[in-house]
């Protein structure tokens, strides 16, 4: 290759003046000053200031002044010191230049769609169209390396504790965890269908199965379900399953595991070990299975207090099975009612119908929409158990349990950082145990899993199904970062007797049990061994420690919140021909 590079756009300094370099890279400015043409080139590893100067040829000169931005260019030249007084201190190679005595132009840009050294990004939109020039930002490209190295420190941890990276298939059996299926037609089983796995779940139990003790990977899995933020389609997790291993097993090695990358990607230290709630005392607290614990402001259940008052509203929810949560904000009771409307709106983004709230102004005197129902002694009561001193608002959501937990959840985040409760860099880790095996479902009158049908019971016993189903504890567990549940797992069924019960409970038939789970049925009468395991959001747990809003920040090709790719225009229309040879016919909409 002509002009190949010897340098890179990062690595120069004062130790390197007087040395010939070759540069690679794409033009990020050009300036021209008379005689002399300024150009940064930017590569992955920084920028580095070139100048051209006429003194070193007029065909260099003209060459220079033709570069456009994005040109991708190789620059050969000398380094040298920058004059005093023009140093550029904010950069790692700020205080060289390169004198340049050649230029190749490696290939021309067509105009820009945006400007990649903008500090304004354009919309989402046009940045996953042109995804290829949106990956040349620095903020992109530092996002990307930091997931590359997170990657490698997982690996690094996991092989040195003995596990073996497996990879397991892509194409499999349908059998529906909760999210729909991305199906795959075969050409060969005419009228058939692969399914792309929502998670790698039974074949890793088959590993275990299989005398490979201590398996991991870095899995792609696939949920066709709505998308938001932290969802994407396709995306990737650390994947994790041990035999012959309790939960507290799993718990240190995940905590350990942590630890680890950490402090080796991030050069951080967590404090171990990592605390514990269990999933009743995290709900109850903080109306959340994954509080954010960088702050405190626990939530409270008031039913006992506020029944029977003249609120009809709430007499109403309480009547119903429904609960009254509270919460107080600290110091607002000054709050205009535009501001409090804005937690209200947060309120009712996530289901209910409003919020109530009391400002307590004096000990015994309060004001706001519940004044008129409550308030000297009666309403001091609920302010001491909701905590409340004079100048606090006290908030209150009534509804069906779990709509008003996530309202008052989402209620209690929202304050958290209006009124920066916490530090945005500190990390906080947590587990989150004991999650109920079942959880109703009011739409189809039937119990689901609260995590998986493979999940354990506490105690793994058929007797642990004596009491009511609702209330059987499972050996389940999350970790939970910063507010965000990040992994999640459990010690899994290895008797065949518990598994078919909970296929039971789960009213799924014998027919229905033979066509989706026969086969991993029948391993689990092959000398199962006790076995366990937890799987971590990569994409998520790479934006948390990098502050990113959205997982897409961190995915070099992701989809839009309506599963398209706006770069390649996937999904698209196929071919007639490729149809027929599935013997697929598509039905007008």
């Amino acid at each position: 290759m002509e002009m190949k590079r010897t340098a890179t756009c990062g690595e120069l300094n004062k130790a390197s003046v007087a040395r010939t370099v070759v540069l690679n890279g794409w033009v990020d400015s050009v300036r021209q000053h008379g005689s002399l043409v300024f150009v940064d080139l930017r590569d992955r590893y920084g920028i580095t200031q070139v100048v051209f100067d006429e003194a070193n040829g007029e065909q260099l000169i003209v060459a220079a002044k033709e570069l456009r931005l994005e040109y991708c260019i190789a620059v050969k030249g000398v380094v040298r010191a920058r004059p005093e007084g023009l140093v550029n201190a904010s950069r790692p190679t700020g205080e060289v230049e390169v004198l340049a005595n050649a230029l190749h132009v490696f290939s021309r840009s067509h105009p820009l769609p945006f400007v990649i050294n903008d500090p304004e990004p354009p919309s989402e939109d046009t940045r996953m169209k042109y995804r290829f020039l949106d990956l040349r930002r620095p903020y992109m490209q530092e996002g990307i390396e930091f997931r590359s190295e997170l990657g490698a420190s997982v690996r690094e941890f996991l092989n040195s504790e003995g596990f073996w990276e497996i990879e397991t298939p892509f194409l499999a059996r349908s059998t529906p965890e909760g999210a729909r299926d991305y199906l795959v037609p075969s050409r060969v089983n005419a009228g058939s269908f692969y399914a792309l796995p929502q998670s790698p779940q039974q074949f890793k139990q088959l590993l275990m199965v299989g005398g490979c003790d201590k398996y991991f990977q870095l899995a792609r899995c696939f949920r066709d379900e709505d998308l938001r933020a932290d969802r994407q389609p396709e995306f990737t997790q650390i994947d994790i399953e041990m035999a012959f291993v309790d939960r507290d097993d799993i718990l240190s090695l995940g905590e350990r595991l942590m630890a680890y990358a950490m402090r080796a990607a991030m050069g951080i230290e967590i404090k171990l070990p990592i605390p514990r709630l269990t999933y009743r005392e995290a709900v109850e607290r903080f109306a959340s299975d994954k509080p954010d614990l960088r702050f405190g402001l626990e939530v409270r259940t008031l039913n006992d207090l506020m029944a029977g008052s003249e609120f009809n509203v709430f007499n109403n929810v309480i009547a119903s099975g429904g609960i009254i949560r509270g919460i107080v904000a600290p110091g607002c009771a000054a709050w205009s009612r535009k501001q409090i409307s804005e937690i209200e709106t947060v309120a009712v983004s996530s289901g209910v119908g409003g919020m109530a709230y009391l400002k307590r102004v004096e000990p015994l005197r309060f004001e706001g929409t519940l004044a008129k129902f409550f308030n000297g002694e009666k309403a001091a009561a609920i302010a001491e158990k909701l905590g409340a001193k004079v100048g606090d608002l006290m908030c209150f959501i009534a509804d069906k349990p779990t709509t008003a937990n996530a309202a008052i959840s989402n209620v209690r985040r929202y304050l958290g950082k209006v009124l920066k409760l916490y530090n945005p860099s500190e990390m906080n880790f947590l587990w989150v145990v004991d999650f109920p095996l079942f959880s109703w479902n009011e739409e189809e009158s039937r119990y689901d899993s609260e995590h998986h049908p493979f999940t354990s019971p506490l105690v793994q016993e058929l007797s642990s199904f004596d009491c009511p189903l609702g209330e059987i504890p499972s050996a389940s567990y999350d970790m939970v970062f910063n507010g965000s549940e990040i992994a999640s797992g459990s010690v899994r069924i290895h008797s065949p007797e518990v598994q078919k019960r909970v296929f039971e409970i789960l009213k799924l038939d014998e027919q229905t049990i033979a066509s989706r789970f026969g086969f991993f049925i029948d391993a689990l009468g092959f000398g199962t061994p006790p076995h366990a395991g937890i799987a971590f959001g990569f994409d998520r747990l790479v934006a948390i420690c990098l502050g990113r809003d959205s997982i897409r920040d961190v995915i070099a090709f992701p989809k839009n919140t309506r599963a398209v790719d706006m770069m390649n225009g996937a999904p698209s229309a196929v071919d007639e021909k490729q149809l027929r040879d599935l013997r697929i016919r598509i039905e007008p909409v």
